[in-house]
């Protein structure tokens, strides 16, 4: 009696664990199942991120708005639109510009002295009614070098910052706002448009001719999402595309970073750079982007008349006469030299801090000689101090094709002349 009821048992307990394990096994791959994540959601797929390389001895602190974040396909897109002749809002040959009627690669990105449309390298916009042979800019061009690394605003007053609160046309939304702004790079680009003295154009002729151009509809889809043109996209992507465009291959750097040597005269060049005897340094140093990228008054003149300096912008007596230190780098070949072009070589830069200085009461304190009108250099002095601003020439970045125009533009390409 008590095997059998063993045996009932062990068969009723043998049953009990087999099931018991057969429902483990059930549940577990239910779980799997469940678990199991099978094909993957499909990820709609953005533009890729453009890193920008660590430059040594630059600053690190970009100048990329959140708005905007810089991207590869936006980089691309904003390279075709700087040298699209066709940003000016017509396709006549006569009626062609953009970014890089004045901005050219060759010179640095600047005009240039020597440029057969711009007498002495001033430039002047499209033909209006107004002005039918075009008018004259304010100032001369400043080069777009190294633009993601200066943070103390853009042009030679430095008026587009993020402290400015004026507004421009309304109607259009940009940057995140409801008008088009004086704060970001990105500003300068419809400002360009507008402007008499350079395109003279409108907002929505560029707009409605770039949208009418079938080559660009993917571009822009692949760098904002959608194939919507409008001036804010523009605006962003010619900004991203400027932003890469960084000298960081002249002599004098690979000099500090142990890549080439200074010739004897250059080294004594340098040395004087470097001190009170030429005095270069205080508005032109800080990092080996070769500016401060402050404002000065530089002692050039005794009486101001100019509505664009840098006391228009900040109300400060003590900027009368003040603009933006411009970066030495390229310096040998971004003639004429100041806001208003009066230099036409770099010799005469040279010596006007030799010996020209002009003392008014708005001069800045870091003119320390004005009183003496000048370091008084000698000639052999004069000599090296040349020597080693041109090592500052980055003979590479005239010629990369990462920054030329594409041959896909045709004859709507703004492409270099005949000097």
């Amino acid at each position: 009696m008590k095997k059998y009821r063993i045996g009932i048992l062990s068969r009723y307990y043998s049953r009990f664990w087999v099931a018991r394990i057969a429902v483990v096994i059930l549940i577990s791959g239910m779980i799997a199942v469940s678990c199991d994540p099978g094909e993957p959601d499909p990820v709609e797929e953005g533009p890729t991120p453009f890193i920008f390389p660590e430059v040594k001895h630059f600053p690190t602190n970009l100048n990329v708005p959140e708005q905007n974040p810089t991207t590869v396909e936006g980089v691309e897109l904003g390279k075709f639109l700087f040298y699209d002749g066709r940003l000016s809002g017509s396709t006549h040959p006569d009626s062609l510009m953009s970014c890089a009627t004045c901005h050219i690669q060759s010179k640095g990105f600047e005009v240039g002295i020597d440029h057969p449309k711009f007498k002495e390298g001033h430039p002047f916009g499209l033909p209006t009614p107004e002005y039918p042979e075009g008018k004259p800019t304010p100032h001369y061009t400043m080069h777009l070098l190294n633009m993601v690394y200066n943070n103390n605003g853009y042009l030679w007053n430095g008026m587009i910052h993020p402290t400015n609160d004026r507004k421009g046309p309304g109607g259009y939304e940009f940057m995140g706002d409801d008008h088009l702004n004086y704060k970001y790079l990105e500003s300068l680009v419809w400002m360009s448009i507008l402007a008499e003295h350079e395109i003279a154009g409108s907002v929505e002729k560029t707009v409605n001719l770039i949208n009418s151009i079938s080559m660009y509809k993917p571009m822009f889809k692949a760098a904002f999402g959608t194939e919507e043109v409008n001036i804010d996209r523009i605006s962003k992507a010619i900004a991203q595309f400027i932003r890469t465009i960084v000298a960081n291959r002249f002599k004098f750097y690979k000099y500090v970073t142990r890549e080439a040597d200074l010739t004897p005269q250059e080294l004594h060049g340098y040395q004087l750079f470097f001190s009170e005897e030429a005095d270069c340094f205080h508005c032109h140093a800080g990092s080996l982007m070769m500016t401060t990228n402050d404002y000065f008054n530089n002692a050039k003149d005794s009486l101001f008349d100019d509505s664009r300096d840098r006391f228009a912008i900040t109300g400060d007596l003590m900027n009368k006469g003040a603009y933006k230190a411009p970066s030495l780098i390229n310096c040998e070949i971004n003639g004429p030299y100041m806001h208003d072009g009066r230099f036409k070589t770099l010799d005469e830069v040279i010596n006007f801090y030799s010996e020209g200085l002009v003392y008014s009461d708005y001069v800045d304190p870091l003119m320390k000689y004005v009183k003496e009108k000048g370091v008084q250099m000698t000639d052999e002095q004069k000599s090296d101090l040349k020597a080693f601003l041109l090592t500052l020439t980055d003979h590479e970045l005239l010629s990369d094709p990462q920054y030329s125009c594409p041959d896909e533009l045709g004859s709507f390409g703004i492409r270099e002349v005949a000097y």
